[in-house]
């Protein structure tokens, strides 16, 4: 029985997928598949292999049914309109209810078994009323999610400062943990506008090298040591991690920058690196 790699749905969640009658399919392929939810449109990415699967965290499980026809892409391109209707009447009701809520989008899934209402709120909120609402005027089950602002740009951002696709909604299965941390390591600039994603949070991509950032620097004297070369005793003031490099102080107060492979020995190294 073969094994695929399949991401589905707005949120792009990747899933471990059967096939129904052995059948194989390339990388890209556009399939419909049963999931938990009913019958979704997903993309495969990749056989599933023993060692792909267990670098997936929970990852959903369902069964590919067919590879998309024409119909089912005529299909998808109807429910994708259909969606914008229902979008504007969800938001209208929560208008109506006076829900503190705020809608970013609204999913249906192909099969038609639900409709997903992904909203933003502050705290928890009593949307009984709405889903009755809804469940009547589409007359399908309404699932309701809510999300982070992290989650938002997923579903509604186009592009980055880098003028490429958003990370979280292309490659980015999950969403890691940033910090202002990584940001100084990497020395890139602290200015909250240009280091903060659409989302408004740190960008994701300043994890991306962190952990060989931080590799980098164990093997440098910490800020602060004092180190020997042959042109003297020096103390360390900062680091360029990337090009192996120290900016020191000289015993005759001048500052100069050395590569870390000119320090005979580290003298004093009881200070820690920043």
């Amino acid at each position: 029985m073969q094994k695929y790699v399949v991401r589905c749905g707005v949120m792009r969640t990747l899933g471990v997928f059967t096939t129904s009658r052995g059948e194989t399919f390339a990388r890209g392929t556009r399939v419909i598949a049963r999931t938990d939810r009913g019958l979704e449109a997903g993309e495969v990415l990749c056989e599933a292999s023993d060692e792909t699967a267990e670098k997936l965290q929970d990852p959903r499980r369902g069964q590919i049914l067919r590879q998309m026809t024409a119909a089912d892409e005529n299909e998808l391109s109807r429910m994708h309109a259909q969606e914008r209707s229902e979008y504007e009447v969800c938001a209208r009701a929560m208008v109506e209810m006076s829900l503190p809520m705020k809608l970013v989008d609204v999913e249906h899934v192909f099969g038609g078994e639900r409709i997903v209402v992904y909203y933003l709120a502050e705290n928890r909120v009593d949307f009984r009323g709405l889903v009755k609402t809804l469940a009547s005027e589409f007359q399908t089950r309404i699932e309701m999610r809510q999300i982070g602002v992290r989650d938002e740009a997923k579903l509604l951002a186009d592009y980055g400062d880098c003028g490429k696709p958003v990370c979280c909604n292309t490659h980015l299965a999950e969403m890691p943990p940033v910090s202002m941390k990584m940001a100084k390591l990497q020395k890139a600039t602290l200015d909250p506008t240009k280091i903060s994603g659409r989302c408004g949070r740190l960008k994701c991509c300043l994890r991306y090298e962190y952990d060989t950032y931080e590799q980098l620097q164990k093997d440098l004297p910490a800020v602060g040591a004092s180190v020997l070369t042959a042109n003297g005793r020096a103390r360390v003031l900062a680091h360029e991690i990337l090009a192996s490099q120290l900016l020191v102080e000289t015993e005759d107060h001048r500052r100069v920058l050395i590569h870390s492979g000119e320090v005979l020995s580290v003298l004093e190294s009881s200070a820690r690196n920043n």
